[in-house]
């Protein structure tokens, strides 16, 4: 066989396994999510968010948009809502509610926290339903404004 010959062949061959890489990464990337499929909530309440927001007390920590900070015991204020670079999704609201020492903010760890690292906010999984929850979420997504951060970057155009 000529040398031309077999580097076709050789080239069929990794056109062939590649192909086959990049579909079975493809496959495996859409079943890696199939717990998610189909799950959903049902749309929340921007309103009743709010009155929950208030009559839960999050306002002794936090404040947000026309809902003035109370302050607690520890002083403690941690501004929601407003402009910010990244969105937060609805999964990360429902987590800092139900499970607020799941991620804290680097700036809030000394101040918000208790001296084994855990969030000093309160756990409120027993006492909110699911609506509530739901309701809270959609107030607090609806107070946030995805701004790009200003950037010196010229993009160039062709």
């Amino acid at each position: 066989m000529s040398s031309r010959i077999k580097q076709n062949k050789l080239g069929k061959l990794q056109s062939f396994v590649m192909a086959f890489i990049l579909l079975s990464v493809g496959f495996l990337a859409s079943s890696c999510n199939e717990q998610a499929s189909g799950f959903a909530l049902p749309e929340g309440d921007i309103a009743n968010g709010k009155i929950m927001f208030e009559q839960l007390s999050c306002i002794e920590c936090h404040s947000i948009s026309d809902i003035e900070w109370r302050g607690g015991i520890d002083s403690l204020h941690i501004p929601l809502g407003g402009d910010i670079s990244i969105q937060k999704s609805y999964g990360d609201l429902v987590t800092s509610v139900i499970n607020p020492s799941h991620k804290i903010a680097r700036r809030y760890k000394a101040s918000a926290t208790t001296e084994d690292g855990q969030s000093k906010m309160a756990y409120y999984n027993e006492v909110m339903t699911v609506q509530e929850l739901i309701d809270i979420v959609t107030f607090l997504q609806s107070e946030y404004n995805v701004k790009a951060p200003p950037s010196n970057y010229y993009p160039y155009h062709y």
